[in-house]
C-alpha cells in the first residue's frame, strides 16, 4: 500500500457527466458526493463503479482507492485487492461479470495445454494470456486471469469475436499460477540444481576441491605429520609463524575498521513519488518455522512499501507440511505467496532461493530470514541508494542487530560481534571498495545483476559470502545501508556451535571455489580485494584453527616459568610470540566491538573482556568441526532453530492488520 500522501486542498471535481458500465453516472451509482478527484482518479472510478457498487465499497473508500491507484501507477482493483478489503475469488468473479464471461474458481494443471518451458516463460513474464484447456471429447476452451488493466482489451476481443465469449472462463491469478508452477516444477528444479554448475562450473561448490588443491592439501597433511615426527620444534615454530601472519592480518584490518569513518545518512520516505517505485520482491526461506510465523508476519506487515508493488514469497520445501499449513492457516494477503520447493535437491537455503527467483517479478529482491524484523523504511533506503548509484551497484547489505543480548553471556558476545561486523567492519570495506562478505539476510539485490552472476549456489552453505565474491568478479559493487534488521542470537551453546560450524565451512567452500585459479581471481577483483578474500575467508578460518595451539602453548610456558623459575631462549621466544598474537588478537576484537557498540550496550563491558578467550575457544571448536564436515558432509545444512519472541501489543496488531488475510485498516 502507498505511504500516506497529502493532497492540496481545492475545489471538488464534478463527476456527474461520467457514466458507469450500467449507464449511470458515478455520482448516481454511489449516491453520495465524492472527495476531490483528479481527472485520472475520476476516470478510474468511473471504469469500476459498477463493480465497486456490487462489492458494497463505500463512496469515500472507493475515491481513496482511485486516488491511491493514480498515485501508485496501479489500478483501482489492484489497490482494492492489496488492501485486503476483498478476496481474490470475489474480485475476479466480479471482473468476469463485468466482462460477461463465465467464472471458474479451480483449475487443474493437467487440463492446461502448455509445456514446462512455456509455462516457466509465462511465469517469468508475468503476462496474462489465453490458455487452452482440453475438455471432454477434445473440446477446446480457454482460461485467463486478466490484470485489471487488460479488461478493455478483453472487452474489444469479445466484441470482435462474440462466439469466443462462450469458450472463455475467468480464473483467479493465483489459481493459474499454481497450475503453471506445477507444470514448470521439473524444469525449474533441474535449472536450480544444475544451472550454475552447467553454465559456470568454476563458480560451483558442488565439487569441494579441484585436482591441484587436493594434491596440495594432501601434501601439506603428510608434510606436517612428517615434520612433527622428525623435527617437532621446528614444525611448531613454523605453525607459530603461520598463525602470527594470519593473526597480524586480521588485527590490522580490524584496527583499520575500528578507526575508519562511517557516515550514516538519515532515511525518509517523504517526497517519494509512489508511481515511480518498482515492484519489490521479498524472499523468505523457511524450514520448520511454525513457532516464529506470527512474529515474522508482524514484522513483514510493518514494512512500508506500496502493497500493489510488493510481493512476499515464503519459500518452503514441499515436505515441510507443518510450516506450509501454518502459513495457510494465517490466510495470507494476495501479495504474499507460498512457494513449495521439491525435495530431492540440495536441502539448503540457497537452493530454495534460486528455485523461487524465477517466480518473482520484482526489479529488486530482498532476502530475509524467519526471525528477522526489518526496519519499516529499509526498502525505501535500499531503493534510494540504488537510484542514486550507477548500475554497477548490485547489492546492499542492511545491518543486523541482536535484540536478546541481555539474555545471557553468549547472546551478548554475539551482539558484540554483530555490532563490530555490521556497524564498523562492513561499512569500512564498502567505503574502501573492497570485497564485502554479505550477511545471510537483509540483502537487497538488483535483479538484473543477480541473474547475470547465476543467483545463489545451491551447494554452498554460506551463499552470502560466495555471492559477494562472485558479484565482485563480474565487476559489480556491494554497499551497505543503515536501516537495521533485528534478530535474536542463539542462547544455547550447541545451537551456536552448529550455526558457526556452517558459517566456517561455507567460508572454506567459498575460498576453495574462488581459489581454483588464484591468478584469475586477482585479475577479476584486483589485488586489494584479493588480499581481503585471503584475510576474511582463509585468514579467519586458519586463525580459528590455530588459536588453541597459541593458547595452550602460552599457558604451558607460563606455568613452566613459574614452576622452574625461567625459560630457555627458544621457550621465551615461543612465549613472546604467543602473548603478542593473543593480546593483539583479543585487543583488536574488543576495540572494534567497543567502537561499534552504542553507549547503552557498553555497560558490563568487563564481562565481554573476560569471556573473550572462551568465546574464541568456541570458535576454534566450530572451525575444527567445520574442517571435518568439509570432507565428510560438505553440503549438509545445519539449520538454526528459532523460538518465538514476545511482541508488544502494537507490533502484534500491526502484523494482524497488514499481513493476514483478514481485512484491516490500510496503512
Amino acid at each position: 500500500m502507498c505511504a500516506r500522501v497529502r493532497y492540496a486542498a481545492g475545489a471538488r471535481l464534478s463527476v456527474a457527466d461520467v457514466s458507469d458500465a450500467g449507464g449511470r453516472t458515478a455520482t448516481a451509482a454511489f449516491g453520495a458526493r465524492l472527495p476531490a478527484l483528479t481527472p485520472g482518479a475520476r476516470a478510474e472510478l468511473d471504469e469500476w463503479s459498477a463493480l465497486l457498487r456490487r462489492l458494497g465499497v463505500s463512496p469515500r473508500r472507493a475515491a481513496d482507492l482511485a486516488l491511491t491507484a493514480e498515485r501508485c501507477g496501479t489500478s483501482l482493483p489492484d489497490e482494492l485487492l492489496a488492501s485486503g478489503a476483498v478476496d481474490e475469488n470475489t474480485l475476479y468473479r466480479q471482473i468476469a461479470m463485468k466482462l460477461g464471461l463465465a467464472f471458474r474458481p479451480q483449475l487443474a494443471s493437467r487440463e492446461l495445454r502448455i509445456d514446462a518451458g512455456d509455462a516457466l516463460e509465462l511465469l517469468k513474464s508475468n503476462r496474462s494470456r489465453l490458455l487452452q484447456v482440453i475438455g471432454a471429447g477434445g473440446f477446446v476452451t480457454y482460461v485467463t486471469a486478466p490484470r485489471p488493466g487488460d479488461c478493455p482489451r478483453m472487452r474489444r476481443l469479445i466484441q470482435d469475436a462474440p462466439a469466443l465469449a462462450e469458450r472463455i472462463c475467468i480464473v483467479p491469478p493465483s489459481v493459474v499460477r499454481r497450475a503453471l508452477i506445477e507444470i514448470a516444477a521439473p524444469r525449474l528444479a533441474a535449472a536450480t540444481r544444475d544451472g550454475l554448475f552447467a553454465a559456470q562450473p568454476r563458480f560451483s561448490a558442488r565439487l569441494v576441491v579441484n585436482g591441484w588443491q587436493g594434491t596440495l592439501f594432501g601434501g601439506l597433511v603428510v608434510g606436517l605429520a612428517t615434520a612433527f615426527a622428525l623435527a617437532p620444534v621446528r614444525a611448531l615454530l613454523a605453525l607459530h609463524f603461520c598463525a602470527t601472519f594470519f593473526f597480524f592480518c586480521c588485527v590490522w584490518i580490524r584496527l583499520a575498521a575500528a578507526f575508519g569513518k562511517v557516515a550514516r545518512p538519515r532515511v525518509s520516505a517523504v517526497g517519494l513519488d509512489p508511481a515511480t517505485l518498482p515492484v519489490y520482491s521479498i524472499l523468505v526461506a523457511l524450514r520448520d518455522e511454525t513457532d516464529v510465523l506470527p512474529d515474522l508476519l508482524s514484522a513483514l506487515g510493518r514494512i512500508s512499501w506500496p502493497r500493489a508493488r510488493l510481493e512476499v514469497k515464503f519459500v518452503c520445501e514441499d515436505d515441510d507440511r507443518r510450516t506450509i499449513e501454518a502459513l495457510r492457516a494465517h490466510g495470507l494477503r494476495p501479495w504474499a505467496e507460498i512457494i513449495e520447493v521439491p525435495r530431492g535437491m540440495p536441502g539448503t537455503k540457497p537452493n530454495a532461493l534460486t528455485y523461487a527467483l524465477p517466480l518473482t517479478r520484482g526489479e529488486f529482491i530482498a532476502v530475509y530470514d524467519a526471525e528477522d524484523r526489518p526496519h519499516p523504511l529499509q526498502l525505501y533506503e535500499a531503493w534510494s541508494r540504488f537510484q542514486a548509484e550507477d548500475e554497477d551497484l548490485a547489492c546492499l547489505q542492511a545491518p543486523l542487530e541482536i535484540d536478546n543480548g541481555a539474555a545471557g553471556i553468549l547472546p551478548r558476545m554475539f551482539a558484540f560481534e554483530y555490532a563490530a561486523l555490521f556497524h564498523r567492519f562492513l561499512p569500512y570495506l564498502a567505503r574502501k571498495g573492497l570485497f564485502l562478505p554479505l550477511g545471510g539476510t537483509s540483502n537487497h539485490f538488483r535483479r538484473s545483476a543477480l541473474e547475470e552472476v547465476g543467483a545463489w549456489d545451491p551447494y554452498n552453505v554460506t551463499e552470502d559470502a560466495d555471492l559477494g565474491v562472485r558479484l565482485a568478479r563480474h565487476g559489480y559493487r556491494t554497499g551497505v545501508i543503515f536501516s537495521p534488521t533485528g534478530e535474536e542470537a542463539p542462547e544455547q551453546p550447541i545451537v551456536w556451535l552448529k550455526q558457526r560450524t556452517r558459517w566456517l565451512k561455507g567460508w572454506a567452500q567459498t575460498w576453495l571455489v574462488h581459489m581454483r585459479d588464484p591468478a584469475e581471481l586477482a585479475s577479476d577483483i584486483g589485488l586489494r580485494s584479493f588480499a581481503a578474500v585471503q584475510i576474511l575467508l582463509a585468514g579467519l578460518l586458519v586463525s580459528s584453527l590455530l588459536h588453541p595451539m597459541l593458547l595452550v602453548t602460552g599457558i604451558f610456558l607460563a606455568a613452566r616459568a613459574i614452576a622452574t623459575g625461567g625459560l630457555t631462549p627458544m621457550q621465551l621466544f615461543f612465549f613472546a610470540m604467543d602473548a603478542f598474537n593473543l593480546v593483539l588478537g583479543y585487543g583488536a576484537f574488543l576495540l572494534l566491538g567497543w567502537r561499534a557498540s552504542r553507549r547503552s550496550s557498553r555497560r558490563g563491558f568487563w564481562k565481554v573482556v573476560l569471556f573473550t578467550p572462551l568465546y574464541w575457544i568456541m570458535m576454534s571448536a566450530a572451525a575444527w568441526r567445520a574442517l571435518f564436515q568439509l570432507f565428510t558432509r560438505p553440503h549438509h545444512w545445519e539449520k538454526t532453530p528459532h523460538a518465538r519472541r514476545r511482541l508488544r501489543g502494537g507490533e502484534a496488531r500491526a502484523g494482524r492488520a497488514t499481513v493476514r488475510g483478514t481485512p484491516g485498516r490500510r496503512r
